[in-house]
């Protein structure tokens, strides 16, 4: 046989897969919907999608990555739920922004995606059912904790159900082809600190200009011919840039943590973190009090983050992470003895770890 016999056989096997997958796809679009009619309330399980994915990932025989496996399901996912229930999600933007990215990654390409001007704004629209669900960042490897973010949990009724950690990858863009007309740098303030090194390294001379978001630096260099921004490829796109230096932050592993919102729990997956943010009585052992109930019951802590109360001062509230869902016994019993030394105990959600 051939190569070009060859060629032609294999495209005439790809061709018959991709059939497969598509009358495949089809029946699982008119299972979606018939779930949609039996089901009443939430449609969206982010726990049911956390267990998909998984499975898919721990199945996967290769030699697609199972991160690739698992986009691909995404999207298959979003596309059914649309079916079932069309989404409205809010997150922070403008367009472009990570947070949008985040939201993509998390629900897919299918709901309807609304930019918010300030994280007051995801948790407020969620809270008037304006949306149905809300994405806000939290942590950030390098720059540590979004107060505003910690602030509202403890503030609002609003539960997290999901989670999402995204990869931060910075591009220097521009809409000129080289450096050469480049007279400033644009980005947000973190975003600047995150390239120092990088920029004091390429571009020392230039000055560096802190705007609002990597989205609205993208739109001033696509304004700009003499200017350059640091975004995100999603911005690039969006105002056709062209990405000069791909992967300039000075960490590699520099990663986001962002928290899904809305008005109700999400169930156990199998692998889940609850969240809760607690005070306790200032005097000697009161936190070793507070905390002993976690290692006692075999509960597996895995961030405390203190933050200053508002009740007066030098007084603090402390948001904890631990493995679990708040069903499981070990974590009732735990949250039972917590609650006993603690004055004050809200838990925020429990909500399947984040996928890769």
């Amino acid at each position: 046989m051939s190569e070009e016999q060859e060629l032609l056989k294999l495209r005439n096997e790809i061709d018959a897969i991709d059939d497969a997958l598509l009358a495949s796809m089809s029946r699982r679009g008119k299972l979606a919907q018939r779930v949609g009619e039996i089901k009443q309330g939430n449609i969206y399980r982010p726990e049911r999608e956390a267990q998909v994915l998984r499975r898919l990932a721990d199945a996967n025989p290769g030699p697609l990555p199972s991160t690739a496996i698992q986009r691909i399901f995404r999207e298959l996912m979003s596309a059914c739920l649309a079916l079932e229930q069309p989404l409205k999600v809010a997150y922070l933007g403008p367009a472009g922004t990570f947070s949008e990215s985040a939201s993509r990654k998390h629900f897919g390409s299918a709901p309807t995606f609304m930019p918010m001007l300030a994280i007051d704004d995801v948790f407020r629209s969620v809270e008037a059912g304006s949306v149905d669900y809300g994405v806000v960042p939290v942590e950030n490897s390098t720059e540590g904790a979004i107060g505003r973010t910690l602030d509202l949990l403890l503030l609002n009724p609003l539960k997290i159900c999901g989670e999402v950690k995204l990869r931060i990858h910075q591009h220097l863009m521009s809409k000129a082809d080289g450096l050469g007309a480049a007279r400033r740098v644009y980005s947000h303030a973190q975003s600047l600190a995150q390239c120092q090194e990088w920029l004091n390294r390429n571009l020392p001379s230039l000055p560096r200009v802190p705007v609002a978001s990597n989205a609205e630096a993208a739109r001033l260099a696509a304004e700009d011919p003499e200017s350059v921004a640091i975004a995100g490829e999603a911005a690039a796109e969006l105002y056709g840039l062209n990405i000069l230096a791909g992967n300039i932050e000075d960490d590699p592993n520099n990663t986001t943590r962002f928290l899904v919102i809305c008005p109700h729990d999400a169930g156990p997956s199998g692998k889940d973190k609850t969240s809760l943010v607690c005070s306790t009585p200032n005097r000697a052992g009161a936190m070793h009090r507070l905390l002993q109930p976690l290692a006692e019951h075999g509960v597996s802590m895995s961030k405390l983050q203190s933050r200053p109360a508002r009740s007066g001062l030098w007084e603090y509230v402390y948001y904890i992470d631990f493995e679990g869902h708040q069903s499981e016994a070990k974590v009732v019993a735990a949250l039972a003895d917590l609650e006993r030394n603690a004055s004050f105990v809200k838990v925020l959600g429990s909500y399947p770890v984040a996928a890769l």
